[in-house]
């Protein structure tokens, strides 16, 4: 149930990325919750590889470079999902990566896990 809401969390967020920047767009909350799934199945596949491959990169930049590998997750998703999904730059998508992070953080915290943690 938890990862199903994260679902539709996560696609909320896109949608508040869409609109939040020209530069990227999304066909609605349909092909929301599609790039949404397409992103959790990239970040369970593609992105540890990529965390394993960078890591002295990551070391060195004191975990920054994680934005970088949040960023192409996003391109991969983007690429993906063709023209129902599309932003159009890359440090656009480090931008949106940052902001994903920050929203995700703050309504998983204070929003998603006080209803799961209320019930237990």
């Amino acid at each position: 149930m938890k990862w199903l809401i994260q679902l539709v969390v996560n696609a909320v967020i896109l949608l508040i990325l869409a609109n939040l920047f020209q530069s990227i767009e999304l066909s609605g909350f349909g092909m929301a919750l599609l790039a949404s799934l397409i992103l959790g199945v990239v970040n369970t596949i593609v992105k540890p590889i990529l965390v394993v491959l960078t890591l002295p990169a990551t070391i060195l930049s004191l975990g920054l470079f994680l934005f970088v590998i949040n960023a192409l997750t996003l391109l991969l998703t983007a690429w993906f999902m063709g023209d129902a999904f599309v932003i159009d730059g890359f440090w656009i998508a480090v931008l949106a990566a940052v902001i994903f992070a920050a929203l995700n953080a703050v309504i998983t915290n204070f929003i998603v896990d006080p209803i799961f943690n209320r019930d237990s």
